[in-house]
This record gives C-alpha cells, structure tokens and sequence, in this order.
C-alpha cells in the first residue's frame, strides 16, 4: 500500500495518501517511505498509535513512532490536540511537495477517536498553493550556455527530476536546437522519446566515459551514474548540474556550472539563451560518428541474442516478442535482477513518467503495488491506457498475493513473469533432482534457486484471471494478444526461460548494478 502511494504521488504530482494501523503497521510502511523520500515522491502516511495515556506501560502495538518515522521522512509529526488536524495536515502536504519532494508521516493517537471538540475551535486552513516555481541567475545560465557551446563531446543526462518536473516538451525542443546526445537514466526513459535519433542508450558506457561536458536535468551523481567518477567518466569532464535542490549541488564532483531552479522552468531558460545565441552541435562530428558506431554495434548484439531459435528461451528473445505486441503507450513497470536490468535496454519508451522500477534505492517488491497505483491512475485519467508489470520470478515473490488485489479491483493489469527458477541463475528439473540427491533441500540447494517450473500463473486463475504458462515463442505470442486484447481482466503470462540466461557480456562487469 505504501508503495502504491507513493507511486500515486511521482504519477500525479500530488502526494498519495498511505493508512497503516499501529506497530508493525507502522513499521512495514517504513520501506515505503524511504523508498520515496529517496526516489524525491511525495507521500502522506498516517498511522495510528497506541493511547497517549498508556505511553512506557506497554500498550498495545506502543512503538516512537514519530521518533522512527524521523529517519525517513522530511515530516514526522503527531497533532498535540483535534483543533490542529487540518493544519498539520496542510504543512505536511506542502512539505512533500516543496522543495524537494519526499514522504511526511502523521501520528494520530488512539485516544484521539473518539475525542470530541467544539467544531468552532478547530484551526481550519487551506489547502496549499501548488508550489513555487524557482529559476536560475541569468548569469548561470549565461555561464552553462557559454560552457555548452564550447564543448567537443557533449552528455545530456535526464534524470527522473525532469519527469516528475513535466519539463519533456522544453527539453525535447532543447535536444532538438542544440543537437545535444542524451542519455536518460531508467525512470526518466521517455521524458524524450527512445527512439530520437540523438539518444545514445545503447551507448551508455562509451558516452558517459568519453564526454566531455555533461548537462544533467534532474539527475543525481549517485550509484546509478557512479558517482561522476573515473573510471566511469574523464577525469576532465565539466558538469553541469541542474536540479531543484540547493544541496544536491557539488556532491562528489565540483560543478562548472549550477542552477539551482525547477528542472522546467531553468531548460527553458536554456532555451531562451540559446535562442538568443543560436548553438547546434554538429550531426557530422567525430564524437557522433563514434556513438553511432557504438550503438549500431551493440544493437546488432542484442538482435542477435532476440533471434536466437534454441530453448528453453532467452531474455533477450522472450523481450523482443513483448517489445512487438504490448501497447507503445502502456505503462511499464518493472521490477527484479536480470528483468529489470535486460528489460531496460529492450523495450523503449515514448512518453514521461510512464516507466516505474526500484529506483534510486534499489527496493524489490515495488512491483505490484506500482502496478495497482498505475492502474488506478489510468482509470481516472486516461481509461484506455494498459499496464503491464514485468517481474524476475524472484520480484514476483516479495508482492505475489496482490493478485487477489488486482482482480479484486478488477483492474485489467498484464502480469509477465520472466521464470528462471532463481535470482540471476537457478536450477533446472533434472538438476534440481540431482542436487536432492546430495541430501536435505536446506543444506544442499543453492541460495538463489527457486523452485523449478513454478506454476505462478495458477495464483492469477485463482483469483479469477487469466493465467498463461508458456515456454516458446509462439506460447508467448498467443498469450501476449489474448492478454493484450482483452481490456477487461487481468491477466498473467509465466515465461519460462532459460535458468542460465543472462545478460550480454558488459564492458564494466563489476559495476552492473548500476544499470538500475
């Protein structure tokens, strides 16, 4: 539920709303509210809390809820009476809104239920203002541009901050007038199109090693560019950081230029200066002449792999088939090892804020709770909109009986587990029965193996859906139409792959983490 809400709140702009009984109610939602706070969402979680009168006697449920809740979130509050509800209420919206978004927590009391108060001492207040849209000094600006236009090998990096900023038609006119090659970091795919001529994914590690000067929009210098660092990046290289929040600036690298301001309202700032002093990097240059070559290059590789005839099927075979029947405007949701991570680099995006996965902080089990607040979401804005939620089966495991969620709601959600019988690699049937014969499961089974040939997609029939177990590419064809036509029921396809997939050989194998 906890992440569901915050997923409400990257997709809507305003915070999502999260209730958790008291104790351990509280305490599972904490994953939820880190995971926001460090992905920048805004979140509201309201909990219950044992009566103020039985505090240190060893109430029911009693937990410092408020003083837990401080590690994450930028609020954590319990009203000191029912007159300041609302206005708590008020400042803890504002507070996951402005600034730099993240999650608040509300502590309400038991005893507060059934207290009762003359209706004419409640402090009623309005709702907040939308918050303040802040810009860059004009000589910032100025100074970026200058840097920009004198670059021979220039990044522009789109970071989830520009998603959330509604900041895609700026910057799609930005890449455009310039030129510019971008690259966007996972939850920022489609904020421009994966398939702009000037996207330069496929060559990820040769243009964050080679360029020169580099523009993130919205993106941190965290784990997932690694850190800004060499040997990931030149020594030399001039960033350029935009981002919303005064204190994100100069973390691990000094910057040659910040601006400090709404990732939207500073690219279009960008905009106006290059407008007034016209720069196109050239189409013809050496350093486009080397990312073309890298890209077609490592395309050629994943088609390859996609191709491949032989089963049990590969990741990359079974992305191609989904790549071709799902929705091009569907919203994506994925989550797991292998999944994620192949996934990522198969299947494109074409719109904003339509790509949601485990983030800035790695979380597994965001799955299907994504998937519900997606699918809530579609149906209030944009009722024919899909969702589909890709999951390692390993992913599958944290979230799984959120099916009964899902067909509860009857919300039409594609499910595609891609089944390896483990995390990163497991075991087939014949040597799984050979690794019994060693003695107890417990003792001889390798860690990471799950069972083999898992029917997960009987917890979907279940429930009322409808489930798929396939193993060829023509099962999953089948089943990816009938899924994909009917918008009525929920549905789910159990891919069942090879146990030994992987993904294509990286040029920097001991920092594959980092493709998240």
């Amino acid at each position: 539920a906890c992440y569901a809400a915050s997923a409400v709140g990257y997709l809507t702009g305003r915070p999502g709303v999260c209730l958790v009984v008291s104790g351990p109610g509280f305490l599972h939602a904490l994953g939820g509210m880190a995971n926001a706070t460090m992905n920048c969402w805004p979140l509201i979680v309201i909990g219950g809390s044992s009566d103020r009168n039985q505090e240190t006697m060893g109430a029911f449920q009693e937990f410092p809820q408020v003083e837990a809740g401080r590690l994450y979130n930028k609020l954590s509050v319990r009203p000191s009476s029912l007159e300041v509800i609302p206005a708590v209420i008020e400042k803890a919206v504002r507070t996951s809104l402005y600034g730099r978004p993240g999650s608040c927590y509300i502590d309400i009391p038991g005893d507060f239920v059934n207290l009762q108060v003359n209706k004419s001492s409640v402090k009623y207040v309005e709702c907040c203002p939308p918050p303040p849209v802040s810009m860059a000094e004009h000589s910032a600006v100025s100074e970026a541009a200058f840097i920009i236009a004198r670059s021979k090998q220039p990044l522009l990096i789109i970071g989830k901050g520009a998603a959330y900023s509604h900041a895609e038609n700026n910057i799609r006119k930005l890449v455009d007038l310039c030129g510019l090659p971008f690259l966007p970091t996972p939850m920022a795919k489609g904020v421009a199109p994966d398939n702009h001529p000037n996207c330069v994914a496929a060559a990820r590690s040769m243009a964050l090693q080679h360029a020169d000067v580099i523009i993130l929009l919205g993106a941190r210098l965290n784990w997932i560019l690694h850190f800004g660092l060499p040997p990931r990046f030149r020594q030399d290289a001039k960033f350029i950081q935009i981002d919303i929040c005064a204190e994100e600036l100069g973390n691990n690298v000094r910057p040659a230029a910040i601006l400090l301001g709404d990732i939207n309202a500073v690219t279009k700032q960008l905009l106006e200066e290059f407008n007034e002093r016209p720069f196109k990097y050239p189409s013809d240059s050496e350093w486009w002449k080397r990312l073309r070559e890298k890209i077609t290059n490592n395309e050629e590789r994943s088609k390859g792999l996609a191709l491949q005839k032989s089963l049990p099927m590969n990741y990359y075979t079974v992305f191609h088939h989904i790549r071709e029947l799902i929705p091009k405007d569907c919203i994506l949701v994925s989550e797991g090892a292998n999944t994620m991570d192949i996934g990522r680099t198969m299947l494109p995006n074409y719109y904003p804020r339509q790509r949601l996965d485990a983030g800035t902080f790695g979380t597994m089990g965001v799955g299907l709770g994504f998937a519900i607040a997606a699918a809530m979401v579609a149906k209030d804005q944009t009722p024919e909109k899909r969702v589909v939620c890709i999951e390692g089966d390993s992913a599958f495991g944290f979230s799984g009986m959120e099916v009964e969620t899902i067909c509860r709601y009857n919300l039409p959600i594609l499910i595609i587990i891609v089944n390896n019988n483990g995390i990163y690699t497991g075991l087939d049937a014949d040597a799984w029965k050979e690794v019994l014969k060693s003695g107890d499961p417990a003792t001889c089974v390798p860690p990471v193996s799950l069972l083999p040939n898992s029917h997960y997609e009987e917890i979907m029939s279940a429930f009322g859906g409808k489930g798929y177990f396939v193993k060829t590419p023509e099962e999953l064809q089948s089943a990816l139409k009938a899924s994909v036509t009917d918008k009525q029921t929920p549905s789910l396809i159990n891919v069942m792959i090879d146990p030994h997939s992987e993904r294509k050989k990286q040029e920097f194998p001991w920092l594959t983490r980092s493709s998240l």
